[in-house]
């Protein structure tokens, strides 16, 4: 009787222990952790990162794209600048006839914030090239994370910038346009703040080599609220948009260009 117990009893340690090993890797399983991307000032030259934590491969090919761009030295018109800026790729027709005279290049990339741009600029895409003028308009991007007077700094580090490695460009600094389907709540909000940028940027305007053009009010903001005829999700332009800017900034790109 005693053997037999003893015998029952070896089995099930037995037992127990095998359960234990099939389970235990499971069980001990250690989540990886969270990636974690580097905080990004919008003043300081940055990559974009993807949510992998590496840089955005996209990022990485447009912006070498454009380095090839500057290096044929053909531009004498650049624009720089995140999605808004690279939508004018779709709109080829309206692109052509108001700037084609210039041979102009787009310097757009989707998502770009002011310290993206920083770093394209300080890494190949104004070498090589000798523009007469250049319409920067950027800052959007970084209005969920950044402060007015941070967004401002990355404008204006940007501007210096161009001037430092353009000194015979002239450069077209655009207010960043407005955004948002109604004029209060969030949206709101962040329009007062992009608001506060533009009257800091726009003291950068010299007269003679920075020149500071708001035209947010073309845009058709019926009781301050956009229309999804000119920006369809309230911050991309349709093509009604992309006229509305052509026909702004015409003349005034006509004097830059002599």
């Amino acid at each position: 009787m005693k053997l037999n117990f003893l015998i029952f009893a070896a089995a099930l340690c037995a037992i127990s222990g095998l359960q234990a090993q099939t389970t235990s890797p499971a069980a001990t399983a250690v989540a990886k952790p969270a990636v974690v991307l580097p905080t990004q000032a919008p003043d300081v030259a940055a990559q974009k990162f993807g949510p992998d934590g590496k840089v955005n491969p996209g990022f990485v090919a447009s912006h070498e794209r454009f380095v090839k761009i500057a290096q044929e030295g053909k531009a004498k018109l650049v624009f720089l600048g995140d999605s808004i800026t690279a939508g004018w790729s779709g709109k080829k027709d309206i692109w052509d006839k108001a700037f084609g005279q210039y041979t102009p290049a787009n310097f757009g990339i989707g998502g770009d914030r002011t310290q993206h741009v920083l770093w394209r600029i300080q890494n190949g895409e104004l070498d090589g090239i000798k523009p007469k003028a250049v319409v920067l308009m950027i800052g959007t991007n970084n209005s969920g994370a950044d402060s007015a007077e941070g967004i401002a700094k990355g404008v204006t580090v940007i501007v210096e910038t161009i001037r430092a490695k353009q000194p015979q460009a002239k450069i077209l600094l655009l207010a960043v346009f407005p955004r948002g389907d109604r004029p209060s709540g969030k949206l709101g909000l962040t329009n007062e703040k992009l608001k506060q940028v533009n009257a800091i940027i726009a003291k950068l305007d010299d007269g003679k080599n920075i020149h500071f053009l708001d035209i947010g009010s073309k845009f058709p903001q019926p009781d301050g609220a956009l229309t999804k005829e000119v920006m369809p999700d309230f911050l991309h332009l349709a093509a009604a948009g992309y006229q509305i800017w052509a026909d702004a900034i015409s003349p005034k790109l006509a004097e830059l260009m002599k």
